[in-house]
Order: C-alpha cells, then structure tokens, then sequence
C-alpha cells in the first residue's frame, strides 16, 4: 500500500504552496507540514511513504537555489521521511522519489547530460535515508535508463513507474513518449527493476497498462520476479494543450474520484495483476483509508 499525493495533501492541510515550488514550498519553509502530511498516510494505512522530493528540481525552486540548497534539501526530504517511518507502530517504508528532471509529462525536454547532476544531488541527499528509490512519473524509458545509470547498484531496489498518455484509447496505453508498455516490461527487466508501476494519469486508462504488462512478465521466457503497482491521479479531464501546461498550473481535481469511486478502480488493477497500489495527485488519506479497510476485510482470516 503506497501513500497518496503529497503536494495536493499539503495545500488541503494549508501548507504553504503554490507554483513554480509546488511540494518543495513547504519543504523550505513549514517542513513540520511536510511531516505531518507523511502522518496522515501512515495513520491511513500507506505502508510506503514517499520523500517530499518531486519538486526539488531547477524547473520547481529555480537554477540558483537549487545549486545552493538542493542537496541539503533533498536531505532534509530523506530525513523527514525517515523519521515518520520510523516512529510508526508498524513497519513502514520509505520510497525516495527521484521525478522527471526536465519536466513533468514533457519528453521533448529531456536533456540527460542536464538531468544527470541533479539527479546525482537528489541520490546523494537522499540515499541514507530510503529504503528502495522510485521514480516515477517518467514519460520515456530513456528517462528510467538514466535513473539507473545514476544510483547504479547500490543495493536498494529500483521502482519505475511511467505516467500514461491520458488522450489514448485505453485498450491501447502507451507511455507519454508513444513507447509501449511491453518497452516499459522490457527496459524494467532489462535494469533490474524490483516493481513496474504506472502513475499520475487517469484511472481509465490504467486497467489495460496493468493487463498488458503482466501479460508480458508472465509470457516471458525468462524466469522474471517483477511486481505490478498503480497510483492514479484525480485531475480532471483536459486537453493536450492543457498538458503542455502540467509544469506550471493548478489543475482542477475531479469531484467523482470519492474514495468509494477509487476503491472501484483499485480493486480493478488487483484483479489483473497489480500487486502495490496507492494514489497520486489528488489522492488523499481518505482514499487510501478506503483501499487499506478493503484489503483488510477480504484478508483470508487464521484460524487459532
């Protein structure tokens, strides 16, 4: 079970947070926020919360403040991770969150020798802290080569998780980039990943991503242990031209993704073979409440 979306959590909390910092707003300037966030995941069941990290990047906090605080802060995100864990009554994992250097869902802007000194920064602040590192929301498996390329073999497990292109029919997903998902299977298994996973697009168009990769995993010729995780966001539908914007706007979340509605698509992505589930933007505690009691309730019970 993974947490839901930090920054949306934050800003319902009143943290402090607009755009271009997002999530890292709080960071530098309330982190006791940024904890209490974690808590609140942690009290509804997550037993994975993710580093306050996502926006810790130049497009986010700006080229000067990065260079000057960005390893400390991505220290400080580790830390206050860490320490929620931590102090839980159960065990609970942190997930360091290494996102999309260049730019949310923009592939065209994915520069890796621009993109390989700040994710060194966010490995080096963070490592001490996480016990497995995720990145997520990539729009191309060039994005995920060069995640691993930078943590190299440090002996904790690498999550992927691709963001989807919400436009397309969703018998037919593809990573925003236009690769396809059995290309995402493939790149995962090929680095070593421990978990697949697809993140921040619709819940329509998860389904069929989930299908088709454990279609892959299970067809392969190869003896391949890779686990299968979602979490959605809640925005509401919008256009391309809208998307263009992602880096830089407020989107409105949608009304009818009630934690009842979420449950409904969760269980979905369990029944085809998704073995971690949680939410991204948008989803809060409550939701992640809501899938945590149903897990519970249909857990085979032991007989004494």
């Amino acid at each position: 079970m993974l947490d839901g979306g930090t920054g949306r959590e934050l800003k319902r909390m009143g943290a402090p947070f607009r755009q271009p910092e997002w999530s890292a707003l709080a960071l530098m300037e309330a982190p006791a926020f940024v904890t209490r966030a974690h808590q609140a995941f942690i009290d509804a069941g997550a037993d994975v919360i993710t580093t306050n990290s996502y926006a810790l990047v130049p497009f986010h906090i700006g080229a000067e403040r990065f260079e000057r605080h960005g390893l400390t802060l991505a220290r400080l995100a580790g830390q206050l991770a860490r320490e929620a864990a931590d102090g839980a009554q159960r065990r609970v994992l942190v997930a360091g969150s290494l996102p999309p250097i260049c730019g949310s869902y923009r592939t065209e802007w994915f520069d890796p020798v621009f993109a390989r000194p700040i994710l060194q920064a966010l490995v080096e602040g963070m490592r001490p802290y996480v016990d497995h590192w995720l990145a997520e929301t990539l729009s191309s498996i060039e994005e995920a080569e060069l995640v691993r390329e930078v943590i190299g073999h440090d002996g904790k497990p690498l999550w992927l998780s691709f963001t989807l292109r919400d436009d397309d029919a969703a018998s037919k997903p593809q990573l925003r980039s236009g690769q396809s998902v059995a290309e995402a299977v493939a790149v995962a298994v090929r680095l070593g990943a421990q978990a697949l996973l697809f993140n921040c697009s619709q819940p329509e168009v998860m389904g069929a991503a989930v299908s088709i990769a454990a279609q892959r995993i299970c067809g392969s010729a190869q003896s391949v242990s890779l686990g299968i995780g979602v979490y959605a966001n809640a925005f509401t539908p919008y256009s391309m031209e809208v998307e263009a914007n992602a880096n830089t706007e407020l989107h409105d979340i949608r009304t009818d993704l009630t934690p009842e509605s979420y449950l409904a698509w969760v269980s979905d992505w369990i029944e085809r073979g998704a073995c971690i589930v949680g939410g991204c933007c948008g989803i809060g505690p409550e939701h992640i409440r809501a899938i945590r009691e149903s897990i519970t309730r249909s857990a085979p019970q032991t007989v004494q």
